[in-house]
């Protein structure tokens, strides 16, 4: 019961904080649309591209841009939106594939609407609240990942692009780098690297890792992430078209640079009106779809975070989540990345002292320009007051020559390079989790670790 009233207000705390939020005044607005550019929504569930993206979508069509969209996964694990939509209480795995049927119907009647082309939506069918885990665990000659919900190891739809693929990160690295050879787009929006659900995250990370690895065709494209899910955010729900959306508090630190995209009223009715096609998603919510049809829609990223070689005798500690980002600087929670002498370093600091019940843990992704990803450890570190295991894949591996130093508000971990293949890159995200009822999240940051890339 302690454990779950703590984590409550854990939750209640971030809330109330979300709810205060940043003027869009002085935010950059979007570049204009060219005639024939090419422009690719990326969309981690059915809906996503509406919600946060219905604006650009008008926008660029009226331009003459050419859009494409593309739905990461069916949507088919919302089970309450099924109970209430369908008016039946089942579990039984066909139901949830045809709900993911359904939510696609909805995605392609929403868009033609906004004047897509049928031809220009594709669907890849990855598993609903479940491409996270395979990002962190399925590669290589392992089984596929199993959905907890239409209880399939590979993609159940024959309209998808990749009908059958198993569920393996090799596959949907491979669909989003085909979709990418298709469509050769100019701009790309996909979901935020600080988004609550694991699926948006995911997705914006396997984006990172297919630009990477067709660096030659892509470099020059522009990336613009849209944030969904944040606690609290935004406020109040419901349809006010002449409400703003403005970034939620806790977003707007020196190192996260925000544009937004002004929408008329016929925009905004007609992004209202979109959102009805979603008609699976609505009644166990009527009010939540409408509060993303305001005055705007915003767009943000933050920026690559580049460790330069620390001197002999000191660690250049640079901030992922530091004082600027802090919505209290007094019970902050700040994360730093370092590199010194061929090793990696992490460290939290906390604003009072290290206590048992304080647990970190920390994702590296390494990626190399020179090396297979698939073939790269995919790295997670569960850290306590006097321990530290290791992680590859499902794994758990031993590491020598790890530093762990525990101070009376700071965790400094050292961990060889060697352990993660020498990347070029690395996708970091550091949580923590403590007594406190202010307990950091942090977004997911890109890393540059060689300056030549």
């Amino acid at each position: 019961m302690k454990k779950a009233a703590f984590f409550f207000i854990i939750f209640f705390a971030c809330t109330i904080l979300s709810f205060a939020q940043e003027p869009v005044e002085q935010l950059q607005s979007m570049p204009d649309f060219k005639k024939n550019e090419h422009v690719l929504i990326l969309a981690p569930h059915p809906d996503d591209e509406a919600i946060g993206t219905a604006g650009i979508i008008q926008k660029a069509v009226k331009a003459g841009a050419i859009v494409y969209v593309a739905c990461y996964t069916n949507g088919d694990a919302n089970q309450l939106a099924f109970i209430v939509y369908e008016k039946r209480f089942t579990f039984r795995k066909g139901e949830f594939v045809h709900m993911g049927e359904v939510r696609r119907k909805e995605t392609i009647a929403a868009l033609k609407f906004l004047g897509v082309d049928e031809n220009n939506i594709f669907f890849l069918g990855y598993p609903d609240f479940g491409t996270m885990e395979i990002l962190l665990k399925f590669w290589g000659p392992t089984r596929a990942y199993k959905s907890l919900f239409t209880r399939s190891s590979y993609v159940p739809y024959k309209e998808n692009l990749s009908p059958k693929a198993l569920y393996i990160g090799e596959n949907i690295l491979e669909d989003i780098e085909s979709v990418l050879g298709r469509v050769k787009p100019v701009k790309i929006f996909v979901s935020h690297p600080a988004d609550t659900n694991g699926d948006h995250q995911s997705l914006y990370l396997f984006l990172r890792i297919a630009l990477w690895d067709m660096n030659d065709k892509f470099k020059n494209a522009q990336v613009y992430p849209y944030l969904i899910h944040c606690a609290g955010w935004p406020k109040p729900r419901g349809f006010h078209p002449n409400l703003t959306l403005s970034p939620p508090h806790g977003f707007t630190g020196a190192q996260v640079t925000w544009k937004k995209l002004d929408l008329t009223q016929d925009e905004i009715k007609n992004k209202n009106k979109s959102l009805d096609f979603y008609k699976s998603q609505i009644p166990y919510n009527p009010v939540y779809l409408p509060t993303f049809a305001r005055k705007n829609e915003l767009f943000s990223d933050y920026s690559v975070i580049t460790l330069d070689e620390s001197e002999a005798n000191s660690i250049g500690w640079q901030y992922a989540h530091g004082p600027e980002d802090a919505q209290d600087k007094d019970d902050a929670v700040f994360l730093s990345y370092a590199k010194k002498e061929n090793k990696f370093y992490i460290k939290f600091t906390l604003p009072r002292k290290i206590t048992k019940a304080v647990t970190s843990q920390v994702y590296l992704l390494p990626y190399s320009a020179i090396k297979d990803f698939s073939g790269m450890p995919k790295i997670r570190l569960v850290i306590t007051r006097n321990k530290l295991l290791i992680y590859d894949k499902r794994s758990r591996i031993f590491v020598r020559n790890v530093d762990m130093k525990v101070g009376d508000d700071s965790i400094i971990i050292g961990l060889p390079l060697v352990v993660l293949n020498s990347p070029d890159f690395i996708l970091c995200r550091g949580r923590i989790y403590t007594e406190m009822p202010k307990s950091d999240i942090s977004a997911w940051r890109v890393l540059k670790l060689n300056e030549e890339k």
